[in-house]
Order: C-alpha cells, then structure tokens, then sequence
C-alpha cells in the first residue's frame, strides 16, 4: 500500500486505515529479530534413556483383538503416551501380555493368514497359519504382531526386550506390580 493510499484511507476510514509492516519499521530482519526473542527461553527437550522412570504395565489379552493388544503394547513399549516422548530414546515402559493363547484374530485370518520363515538353506522354507502357530506357541502371535509395530532397527531390537508374553494368566512378574491396562 502506498504512503499516498494510506493517507487517503486514514483520512476517509478513521479505523479502518492498514500500515504494512515497513511503514511502521518493521523490516524482515526486524521481525526475525523480535520473533527470537519471544521464543529465546523455549528449548527442546529431549529425554535421557537413563533418567526416564519406567513402569510395567499389565495386558490381558483374553478375548480381544490381536491388533489392538499389539498397537496397545508398541505404544507403551516406546513410551507414545508420555510427555517426555522423544523419538530417538528408549522413553517407554515394560508391557506384560497374559493370556496370548486366547487372543482373538477377526474374519477369516484363524485359517488364511500364514507366518513363513526362511532358514537361509536350501529348501529351509517354513510357513504355517495362524491356527496351527497359535497350538504349537501362541506366544509368537503377539510377538510377531507386536515386532512389527515397533522401529526395525537398534532402538527398537532394545525396545523388544522390554515385552514379555505368556501363554496362560501367571506371570513371575509379580514382585513388579504391574498396572492393568483398560482397553
């Protein structure tokens, strides 16, 4: 806007009248400079792994959804549900899953969905479905689900370690009185 329209416009629409940011001295280095030190006591936090206080939680997987006790699990294993979240630090919790072998898988995927593996020999090709995974070791339904939920990679391979999962409902856990958790 111009010195000339400006003028006019303050004269005509008392109130009305809008100065640009140069014709109040506002210049972009100006700015800059103002919008820093509104923001010069903010820093970013970022968490350390040891000062991080760790709880373990509790998952009763008895009759629920094998997904959402997996993404309930991952989440608490990196700690999402923190504030102090950072996304390169171990920040979460230890999870316990009970009762995987009476986890439930919804539609057709009791028959359909299959777990394969590859020994890395010649004819080392192994592939079951979720039925006869879950009576062999029921376990490895909710470790598989839940691996895959969590970073491939050094954080996540200590992630892991954190979660632990039993067939049935007794866990040696109880010396760390685990919170349950409400799905």
């Amino acid at each position: 806007m111009s010195a000339a329209k400006s003028c006019f416009a303050a004269r005509h629409f008392p109130g009305k009248a809008k100065f640009s940011d140069r014709q109040r001295g506002l210049t972009r280095n100006r700015l800059a400079r103002s919008f820093r030190v509104l923001f010069a006591a903010v820093k970013t936090f970022s968490a350390k792994a040891n000062e991080v206080p760790r709880k373990w939680w509790l998952i009763d997987a008895d009759d629920q959804v094998l997904g959402r006790v997996a993404v309930k699990a991952a989440n608490l294993l990196r700690g999402k549900e923190k504030t102090i979240f950072t996304p390169h630090v171990d920040t979460g919790d230890f999870v316990i899953v009970i009762n995987a072998e009476k986890v439930r898988l919804t539609g057709k995927k009791e028959e359909q969905k299959s777990y394969m593996s590859f020994s890395g020999y010649v004819g080392g090709h192994k592939s079951e479905n979720a039925r006869a995974r879950r009576a062999r070791h029921p376990e490895l339904l909710v470790e598989r689900a839940v691996r895959g939920m969590i970073p491939h990679n050094r954080l996540g391979r200590h992630v892991y370690r954190k979660l632990k999962v039993y067939r049935g409902d007794s866990h040696p856990h109880e010396a760390q009185q685990p919170e349950a958790v409400k799905f």
